[in-house]
């Protein structure tokens, strides 16, 4: 067993104003290993940016802006995060879900009629 001890007493981690954390089991449980690379940017962001219940509500040209993703990529973590049943999105919010109890590996990519027909809609309801 590897005994742990701490490296730098000055720099301990202090939890201070917001609280944001991922469940060990995110890692150990095989959530991480499921999510792409974009969709594990997007939720960790998610999870930094939400409240202690896990809501949040950075609009997707922030969001795309903070993570320099483009649209389509923003998209695509998105509905893969929903897909794998780790978040939920209203259209203006979002909440961090508590973890499944498994993960969903299954993320079919979304069709680029999809994403046309989701930015049209997307236009009209900011216009």
């Amino acid at each position: 067993m590897i005994r742990k001890k701490i490296i730098n007493p000055k720099r301990l981690r202090r939890i201070e104003g917001g609280f944001s954390y991922v469940p060990h089991r995110f890692l150990t449980d095989g959530f991480l290993a499921s999510l792409s690379q974009k969709e594990i940017l997007l939720y960790l962001f998610l999870v930094l940016a939400s409240d202690r219940n896990g809501l949040s509500f950075y609009a997707y040209d922030a969001i795309c802006s903070l993570l320099r993703l483009c649209v389509d990529d923003y998209i695509k973590a998105r509905d893969g995060l929903i897909r794998k049943d780790l978040i939920t999105f209203d259209g203006t919010l979002f909440q961090v879900l508590e973890l499944p109890e498994h993960p969903i590996h299954n993320s079919a990519p979304q069709t680029h009629q999809g994403l046309v027909s989701e930015l049209i809609q997307h236009c009209l309801w900011e216009g």
